[in-house]
């Protein structure tokens, strides 16, 4: 099995002391793309990185700060663990200050978090901050877009990961921007896209806040349990979600709460 999720625009930008006896931190294993994007990204002046994600001044300020300074070797002292350095929505959902040494060993095989500047990153891979959303339309030599740009390699990164898994199955976790860049039809697996619904005045609604935060505990969820396939997702009861069969079909399971 291998979890999908998205990353997130707010990031924790302290860098912590990482235990000795916690696992070992890694590289991103797409760094090749991630300097041929930084490359051309470092052309871009403050005002063009505005415009290109659509930032005020000081954040375009921050992040034309950010793709300057960009350098290897990402190190402990230069660059944190990405599920440590993203701290969204999803992230609080997912809370991995909770997570066991035995879960972030398990977690490094079976979660992988979508990103518009490193591809695919394995939780414990080190990275440096950054804002690039998938959906931004940098042109670049390969395309007009970023889903153009990495074009079927994070599929293939996906795909390596999952001739590790002894379940070929890919829980989606991810919001419709980061899995677009995800071609389904090339994965050698199933895709299950858990659906999170709150009912409120009568009906039941996924409400975007929520159904972020029941992405990450669900991750955790996952994680914690070894889940090994689609059926052990039912179990999944944080925050007062139930599996709801009725809603439910064998792709996308339906997890309700009453907010009412």
């Amino acid at each position: 099995m291998l979890i999908v999720i998205s990353p997130a625009k707010k990031l924790d930008s302290g860098n912590r002391d990482w235990p000795p006896h916690y696992p070992p931190l890694s590289q991103p294993q797409q760094l090749a793309e991630t300097r041929q994007l930084i490359a051309e990204l470092q052309q871009l002046s403050p005002v063009e990185v505005g415009g290109l994600m659509k930032l005020s001044d000081k954040l375009a300020a921050l992040n034309y700060s950010r793709f300057q300074q960009w350098a290897e070797p990402l190190t402990p002292s230069s660059a944190q663990p990405a599920l440590f350095a993203f701290q969204g929505d999803v992230y609080q959902g997912l809370d991995a200050q909770q997570l066991s040494v035995a879960d972030l060993h398990w977690a490094q095989q079976h979660l992988r978090i979508l990103s518009g500047l490193y591809g695919v990153l394995r939780p414990l891979d080190l990275m440096l901050p950054y804002r690039l959303e998938m959906g931004t339309k940098f042109t670049t030599a390969r395309g007009t877009d970023l889903y153009q740009f990495w074009g079927d390699s994070i599929t293939a990164q996906l795909n390596d990961s999952l001739a590790e898994q002894a379940q070929p199955l890919v829980v989606n976790l991810a919001s419709n921007e980061y899995f677009r860049a995800v071609k389904p039809a090339q994965l050698q697996a199933e895709v299950v896209t858990p659906q999170f619904y709150d009912r409120k005045n009568g009906q039941y609604k996924i409400i975007s806040f929520y159904a972020k935060r029941a992405r990450g505990a669900m991750a955790a969820f996952i994680i914690q349990n070894r889940c090994r396939d689609s059926a052990e997702l039912h179990a999944f009861d944080a925050d007062g979600y139930r599996y709801n069969a009725a809603l439910s079909s064998p792709q996308k399971p339906a997890f309700c709460r009453e907010l009412e």
